[in-house]
């Protein structure tokens, strides 16, 4: 398992925004956030990039509908996607104006 998540770190892809721009993108931290998670390190995950999780439980909800379908799930849908994108444009607005 070590060896699984040492790998994975090897092969992120760099930020091409970061990269050629010198500024964070909306999804900067995404992979470091998603490794620290399976690393079992919580917090600093969600330190790293707060979306990860809203955007887990609107995938699993997703996966969830298709196969047992719920009587309000357009509604259910929305909120957790609105809840992903807020916590994402969020991050990102205050990383924008906190690391300049």
């Amino acid at each position: 398992m070590v060896l699984l998540l040492k790998t994975l770190e090897d092969y992120m892809l760099p930020c091409m925004s970061k990269t050629h721009f010198g500024l964070d993108c909306i999804g900067c931290g995404f992979q470091r956030s998603a490794v620290l998670l399976i690393k079992g390190d919580f917090v600093a995950s969600f330190f790293m990039y707060p979306a990860l999780y809203p955007m887990l439980l609107f995938f699993a909800f997703l996966i969830f509908d298709t196969f047992k379908k719920i009587k309000h799930s357009e509604k259910l849908k929305l909120t957790l996607a609105c809840l992903t994108l807020i916590a994402a444009v969020g991050n990102y607005t205050l990383k924008l104006f906190l690391t300049n």
